[in-house]
């Protein structure tokens, strides 16, 4: 029989949010956390707008020497697994080092470090052949994404699994699945998991320039990412991470743990049809949530909130739609809907864990949070997207999707711990 796993520590580093405590607030006063670049002179970029995260590594008790060893997008994956371990009680020391694994999602991994590195080395581009006696020492690290999973393992003693996934935009929903079914397998009894992106650099925003998926709706940033809004016009960058503690249920019910939420089921497809192109109908993404449902065995009456990948991006927002209402039936239409990114922007691979972690908190709070910016409805996008205000509402069971390039689609579902073998 398969293993149960559950959500006993969250951890988070966000746009307007350091910490948990402080990124819940952010969600459910309705606030966002965008604004003008300010990493970088953003003057000649078609979109200037992005969601940083206010970060000092030292007050997060790195050392000097963790700070220049690690890129910012390892320093969030260790900040908030300090923080995820704390939240769960865990008492390491008593934890068979060969039971704990690490599963990380990135996107891009350490991108901004690399683009540094090579400015240094071509003499800020002038220099066809690089000159590697100015290689930082810890420049191979950097290269290998895998080093974010490393550090979190290094953090913990962790010597079971480890490992990165990257899968572009559902990194973070895909890293967690994975963990889910380690914990189900039997192959780790708690897994460290959850995702970690600092792309906001000027190689990421061009890259996004170029096919037009970022807003420029340079302006008004406080106001840039309007998912499902009919004005909406790309998405809004950003950085940012969250790790959680997942572990099988017997294992945490035995140190009395206290349970945020049980990972229900999980699933992934892809649509093997565009790199950035989506279907109206959304069959794969509705065919990824109808399987994670499955695996949770309930069926789509027992949804009781919907976190959107809600990109803002004219194509990801019908598609959704039309997902939900293939996969949940009338149902879609007594369902509130969200997107967290009108508050936080798109961390990538990133916003699928920290997704997660909002789930979590609806679950444990009762609230689910709202989708800021939604003034105009678009007849298209016709769901209860919960606009501008967050809304007091019982949450036994939330479904979480992403949508990422290369047709990627995941789902997962999260339901309230009844304990037992409820």
């Amino acid at each position: 029989m398969a293993r149960r796993s559950v959500i006993t520590g969250i951890g988070v580093v966000a746009p307007g949010g350091d910490g948990v405590k402080e990124f819940w607030d952010l969600l459910t006063s309705g606030r966002t956390a965008t604004r003008r670049i300010t990493a970088f002179d953003a003057d000649a970029f078609r979109s200037q707008v992005a969601a940083e995260v206010d970060f000092d590594p030292a007050a997060h008790g790195l050392s000097h020497r963790e700070i220049r060893r690690m890129d910012r997008v390892t320093q969030f994956a260790v900040t908030c697994t300090r923080e995820a371990l704390a939240d769960s009680g865990l008492d390491l020391s008593a934890v068979d080092p060969g039971r704990l694994g690490v599963s990380v999602g990135s996107a891009v991994g350490a991108a901004t470090s690399l683009e540094r590195e090579y400015l240094v080395l071509s003499d800020t581009g002038r220099d066809w052949v690089v000159d590697h006696r100015y290689a930082s020492p810890h420049l191979f690290n950097h290269l290998t994404p895998t080093t974010i999973a490393t550090e979190v393992a290094w953090e913990a003693g962790a010597e079971g699994p480890v490992g990165l996934v990257s899968t572009g935009c559902t990194s973070g929903i895909d890293s967690v699945g994975h963990a889910h079914k380690l914990i189900s397998e039997g192959s780790a009894d708690i897994v460290l998991t959850g995702a970690s992106e600092a792309a906001v650099s000027p190689l990421a925003a061009a890259c996004f320039d170029a096919i037009k998926a970022t807003t420029p709706r340079n302006d008004d940033p406080e106001h840039a990412a309007r998912p499902f809004d009919r004005t909406r016009n790309g998405f809004v960058l950003a950085e940012g991470a969250a790790m959680l503690v997942v572990e099988d249920y017997e294992h945490a019910r035995r140190r009395g743990a206290r349970i945020y939420a049980e990972i229900g089921g999980y699933a992934t497809r892809c649509n093997a049809y565009h790199m950035t192109g989506l279907k109206v109908d959304g069959r794969e993404m509705a065919a990824a949530i109808t399987a994670a449902m499955d695996e949770a065995r309930l069926p789509a009456d027992a949804i009781d909130y919907v976190n959107a990948h809600g990109s803002g991006t004219k194509q990801n927002d019908r598609h959704e739609t039309g997902a939900f209402k293939r996969a949940l039936g009338d149902h879609a239409y007594r369902t509130p809907v969200s997107s967290i990114k009108s508050m936080i922007g798109h961390s990538l691979g990133a916003i699928g864990s920290i997704e997660i972690a909002a789930c979590a908190l609806a679950i444990e709070h009762g609230v689910v949070p709202p989708t800021a910016n939604l003034h105009e409805k678009d007849p298209e996008c016709d769901l209860d997207y919960v606009p501008l205000v967050a809304r007091d509402h019982r949450v036994d069971a939330a479904l979480t999707v992403g949508s990422g390039f290369g047709g990627f689609q995941s789902a997962m579902v999260l339901r309230k711990w009844r304990g037992g073998d409820a």
